[in-house]
């Protein structure tokens, strides 16, 4: 079983993200707020609380500041166990200034929402839920044993029975809701930029190896005449020798040496080849070129390359651009490795459109998941069946997110559906059984301009080393 970094980097880093000087600077706007919801309640409403020790809850706060930034570098990030306990620190300080202000007749009882959410965004899933459990207990508790709010008068401050229970219901709701909100938010943000992240990844290995093909192709034409002059010379040289063996045989190997240099530059200057006037292609051939690497994996790929039924048109010629070729080689792999036996490839095209149908005899997309297909990282627990028939093989959507997100970069529609109702077995089944992706472009997009395809090559460049 490979090991995906991408798991790695959800699973792992991801508690490593909260800085700690984040977490300072919200505590510090915390005890700001503390401060002057005590002072306001105690000099200018005339609420009688326990100022001494509102104060010193508020100072351990402060404290708990002053140390972390003293001990602590500015570019100091938590660990996982280090963000959960800073959490419970200020979910305790919190609720203890709740017991001594009410309760949760206090509407400020509200902010110990705010500890869990940031825990269901930044930690793993066992952390969010201690915490949530904690803030659960803890405000139980505050509502069933609190210090009560009196007024000048005597008069104690407190809410009906009915609506206290009422708040605390609505709070118990709050910390589940926002917390599984929060976490689902954060975790598809998360999963989406680090599916981007290998999707920009993939194009540039891509771009890379086009390039590369570029410079091995201009190497294959610059070392052409100097291959050609070492072979002349060293055929004059064998003339002129006479009958010397030693020497004659110093210049054959000379001379098949070069010869086989030629040989391989022109090899690789096919694999490589990038000239002006192959970097826009038929579309079928763009096709072909996808589908290369998977014609000899013991699967049958039967392509077919015709105008759209009445339409006449002539074959579009398209630029051989790196995120169609890569998307269309994606779309395909997945089709190979989940078929039977046969996998068909349509190319149609019209006036106004290019359509290419990829098609297989497979069991087809789950139904379940149908309606997910190009989203990062789906999963589906892996059968005997399907682990038989790809080894190794994680099924996270990477592949299918990466070819739907560069093709439709590309200005491509891509819709993902079955050929058949999975009910149906044996003959009731038609030939292409399997999953079909179809991918339409608007002709005026990809197809290349009469200037492109016919003009001028431009001037032969050398090759600079």
């Amino acid at each position: 079983m490979t090991h995906s970094p991408l798991n790695s980097l959800n699973s792992e880093a991801r508690s490593e993200w909260v800085r700690l000087r984040t977490l300072i600077n919200l505590r510090w706007m915390a005890i700001g707020g503390q401060t002057a919801t005590v002072l306001v309640a105690s000099g200018r409403l005339g609420i009688v609380m326990d100022t001494e020790l509102c104060v010193m809850a508020i100072g351990a706060s402060v404290v708990f500041n002053i140390v972390s930034t003293i001990i602590y570098p500015e570019t100091k990030r938590l660990s996982e166990r280090e963000t959960m306990l800073t959490l419970l620190f200020d979910l305790s300080q919190l609720v203890f200034l709740l017991y001594l202000t009410g309760g949760l007749n206090n509407p400020f009882a509200l902010l110990v929402l705010a500890p869990v959410t940031i825990s269901a965004t930044a930690l793993r899933l066992q952390s969010t839920v201690f915490l949530g459990l904690m803030a659960i207990f803890l405000i139980t508790v505050v509502m069933l044993f609190h210090v009560p709010l009196r007024t000048a008068d005597g008069d104690i401050l407190r809410m009906p029975v009915l609506f206290e229970y009422g708040f605390w219901i609505a709070l118990v709701i709050g910390i589940v809701f926002l917390a599984a909100y929060a976490r689902r938010v954060a975790l598809e943000s998360n999963s989406m930029s680090q599916a981007l992240l290998a999707t920009q990844m993939a194009l540039s290995r891509e771009q890379k190896l086009t390039d590369l093909g570029g410079v091995v192709a201009a190497a294959a034409h610059e070392l052409g005449t100097p291959l050609a002059t070492i072979k002349l010379v060293s055929s004059e040289l064998l003339d002129e020798l006479g009958d010397d063996p030693d020497a004659r045989e110093d210049i054959t190997l000379i001379r098949d040496q070069a010869d086989r240099c030629r040989d391989i530059l022109r090899d690789m200057g096919r694999m490589g080849k990038s000239d002006m006037h192959i970097q826009h292609a038929p579309v079928s051939a763009v096709v072909r070129e996808a589908a290369e690497p998977h014609e000899d994996r013991g699967k049958e790929l039967h392509f077919k390359f015709a105008p759209k039924a009445g339409s006449g048109a002539r074959q579009p010629q398209i630029r051989r651009q790196p995120e169609i070729i890569h998307g269309l080689r994606n779309l395909i792999q997945n089709a190979v490795d989940f078929s039977r036996e046969n996998v068909w490839i349509d190319v149609l095209w019209s006036h106004d459109s290019i359509r290419i149908i990829i098609a297989d005899d497979g069991r087809g997309y789950p139904p379940d998941l149908i309606g997910r297909i190009g989203d990062p990282f789906v999963r589906k627990r892996k059968t005997q069946a399907s682990s038989a028939q790809r080894p190794g093989y994680e099924g996270m959507g990477l592949g299918l997110f990466i070819a739907k997100t560069l093709l439709e970069r590309s200005g491509a529609e891509i819709t993902f559906a079955n050929g058949a109702d999975p009910f149906l077995v044996g003959p009731e089944r038609p030939e292409r059984c399997g999953a079909v992706v179809e991918v339409l472009w608007s002709r005026q997009l990809l197809e290349q301009p009469e200037t492109a395809r016919y003009g001028p090559l431009g001037h032969n460049m050398p090759l600079k080393v």
